[in-house]
């Protein structure tokens, strides 16, 4: 049936009988189970739960009008335990927004809040009204309101890639800095719509995964300030309002009703394309801030219950925003499960990638949990079962288990120490040529396959927190004076090497270097085992010049700048050659069998004390039909992280097979650092010359 004939149905032919009226509306008992707002054949259903209130309210507005039309309060026989649940009949979802109001005790030093004045926003929203406009702040005395979603979308008959771990290419990205330029050339800057835009060119980079930084429901407005005349705002979004509604100023057009639709078509393009969406969520803390902090959803429904509290009701911070979700109480525990699920199905999200995740394993007094009861159900539940679930396996409160995460071997992790190891490493630090192998290949010593499986590492470089790979080798020291902070915010642990001159030059020389040791890193990165992700723009280039922590910077510090890739096309072919590369190199993902020719998996090899190349070699098989046919897959990749060109020799073949060039970045061998159309070089001799702080990679 259509909305409209729905609504003119007689009760006996959609089999609900209204039982009550309240405020001239017929109602009934709702169905229980089912949380948020959800649209029947004859209404709505409002389900909602507090476990510290004592009566409930139902406010219904009509759109952008401030005060409600109607409320209607739950009656105490609509009320099963804790949980308050009921259909309106008649209601058009068109035509409405709501919002709750909770009565209680207010004891703050008990963490109890309730106050029947504040207008609260259903935690379970799919739709979140007042941020419409990015940028545009709330009026005062606005709160947050909810509308109910219809979702009919069409996936049609495409079905989610399903890429196994070892075979991904993650590209992290904030979705508005990806096409807010006016250079990025699309018809929708700054939105989905515009994402989707530029879906041909993530083919033509060849990665095979988006990490989109958060999309869920967010305040950019929370702590804005204007600083030396330019304003500041929460642009990055880990401040989250709700956790199942979609931002709705990342639309191009208004979605009344329809919120979701323009990312599903944006999900649906990425698949069909054979790539998948990881989603960043921001389950350590919400917008709500500390005791000074506003209240608009989930402190006044229970706050004692979301929130860490100190015994005198104050807020524990280990997120460094002010709050923290007690994420392993059962009903937290319940709404963010149920979070996950309704993005899996209802979206298709192929990922979750979980902003400080220690911080998920925290008990209520914020002690470490050696089996969290949140992290064990999100690894083995059947809706998640074939999601990727990775880690920022620490929090701001000093909890770092970057090799430790519990998982169940189902965690993967943002593996902190291969980026720390290997910048060190590639700027030329000495003694670094063991612990950077155990990361090229691996980290097994933080990763025992036995216990971890061989999917846990997710290698970077870099990522949104920190230095682009520009900057990486552009500056030695953070420059985040825009930010207003006198430069005190940001990590000053950067381990980054300026190449003789901070910052901006016109010096070729030192400009040659800077491009020879970003294409070094994206090389190795990509010559890694483990999965591989870099931040959007590195493959191009892009500065941020010199913040790294541009969590506030909504201009040009962090919206890509499409004109450097015509500046940099070299180094963006260098990437697409490597994302490729790796492609094509199964050996360079996982153990494919044993080499035919007997060569050990991989060989590691340290030239002169292993303080200036580290060569590692790849060898094993690819089977090239149902026989068993086939042949070795054998890549060895040599660093030299040494001023000085070194000689090295490879290993001898069998079989009469040889070496070839397959990347250059000295240029020694190959005139554009990569394989033209001529094919690779094929080495004369075993003996070969690395140039300078430069990288090889020879194959079979």
């Amino acid at each position: 049936m259509k909305d409209n004939e729905l609504l003119s149905a007689p009760i006996s032919k959609i089999h609900m009988i209204p039982m009550d009226v309240i405020n001239g509306f017929e109602v009934r008992p709702g169905m229980y189970e089912v949380n948020g707002a959800t649209a029947i054949p004859c209404g709505v259903n409002f389900t909602v739960y507090s476990y510290g209130a004592t009566s409930c309210e139902l406010l219904l507005f009509r759109r952008e009008e401030a005060e409600p039309y109607a409320v209607l309060k739950f009656p105490e026989n609509y009320k099963i335990g804790k949980v308050y649940s009921m259909i309106v009949f008649g209601l058009n979802v068109y035509h409405f927004e709501y919002a709750y109001r909770m009565d209680g005790p207010y004891d703050p030093k008990m963490g109890l809040l309730f106050n029947q004045e504040h207008i609260l926003l259903d935690i379970y929203a799919k739709a979140v009204t007042g941020q419409r406009i990015w940028g545009e702040p709330r009026r005062e005395g606005d709160y947050y309101r909810a509308r109910v979603v219809k979702d009919d979308f069409d996936w049609k008959t495409f079905g989610q890639p399903l890429i196994p771990m070892e075979d991904l290419i993650i590209y992290e990205m904030h979705v508005r800095g990806f096409t807010k330029h006016s250079s990025s050339g699309v018809a929708y800057p700054g939105t989905f719509a515009g994402l989707k835009e530029k879906i041909p060119y993530l083919k033509e980079l060849g990665i095979n995964a988006v990490e989109l930084m958060p999309i869920f429901e967010f305040d950019e407005m929370r702590d804005y300030r204007v600083i030396d005349g330019k304003p500041v705002m929460n642009y990055w979004g880990y401040s989250t309002v709700s956790f199942f509604a979609p931002n709705t100023s990342y639309t191009a057009k208004a979605e009344y009703n329809k919120e979701g639709t323009e990312l599903k078509e944006l999900i649906s393009e990425l698949h069909e394309n054979g790539i998948e969406c990881i989603l960043d969520v921001v389950f350590n803390h919400t917008a709500e801030g500390n005791e000074c902090g506003p209240c608009f959803s989930f402190k006044g429904f229970d706050n004692n219950i979301y929130y860490m509290l100190t015994p005198d009701g104050k807020y524990y911070n280990f997120s460094g925003c002010g709050n923290t979700l007690n994420c392993n109480h059962p009903i937290v525990h319940q709404m963010i499960l149920e979070c996950l699920r309704y993005w899996t199905a209802a979206y298709h999200v192929d990922g979750f990638r979980f902003d400080l995740a220690a911080i998920l394993g925290r008990n209520e007094d914020g002690s470490p949990m050696s089996k969290p009861p949140l992290l064990q159900s999100l690894a083995f539940d059947p809706i998640l079962g074939n999601v990727k679930l990775i880690a920022e396996a620490w929090d701001a409160g000093g909890l770092y288990q970057v090799g430790s995460f519990p998982s169940w071997s189902r965690w993967a992790e943002w593996n902190g120490k291969y980026r720390d190891d290997l910048r060190d490493f590639l700027k030329g630090d000495f003694g670094m040529w063991e612990i950077a192998a155990q990361r090229i290949t691996g980290s097994k010593d933080i990763y025992n396959p036995i216990w971890r499986g061989n999917n846990a590492s997710v290698n970077f470089l870099t990522c949104h927190d920190g230095f682009t790979l520009w900057d990486l080798y552009s500056y030695n020291e953070k420059h985040n004076e825009a930010n207003g902070w006198g430069n005190t915010d940001g990590c000053n642990d950067n381990r980054s090497w300026n190449c003789g001159v901070e910052g901006e030059t016109d010096n070729e020389e030192v400009l040659t270097l800077r491009r020879r040791l970003a294409m070094n890193a994206f090389a190795v990165l990509m010559c890694s085992r483990g999965t591989p992700m870099f931040y959007a723009g590195d493959e191009f280039l892009n500065s941020q010049f010199g913040n790294n922590n541009a969590y506030c910077q909504d201009n040009e510090i962090s919206w890509l700048n499409w004109e450097d890739l015509k500046k940099n096309k070299s180094h963006f072919e260098f990437c697409k050659y490597m994302t490729a590369f790796r492609n094509a190199h199964p050996v360079l993902r996982k153990f494919s069998g044993n080499s035919w020719c007997g060569w050990p998996e991989i060989q590691v090899m340290g030239v002169d004390g292993g303080s200036k190349v580290l060569r590692v070699i790849y060898a094993g098989r690819v089977e090239a039909d149902d026989r068993g046919n086939g042949y070795d897959d054998i890549v060895c990749l040599a660093v030299n992280v040494f001023w000085e060109d070194q000689e090295i020799f490879l290993p001898s073949l069998q079989g009469g097979k040889v070496w070839y060039v397959a990347a250059d970045t000295s240029g020694k061998y190959l005139r554009n650092f990569i394989p033209g159309q001529q094919g690779m070089s094929r080495l004369p001799e075993n003996r070969v010359t690395i140039g300078a702080r430069s990288v090889c990679i020879f194959v079979s």
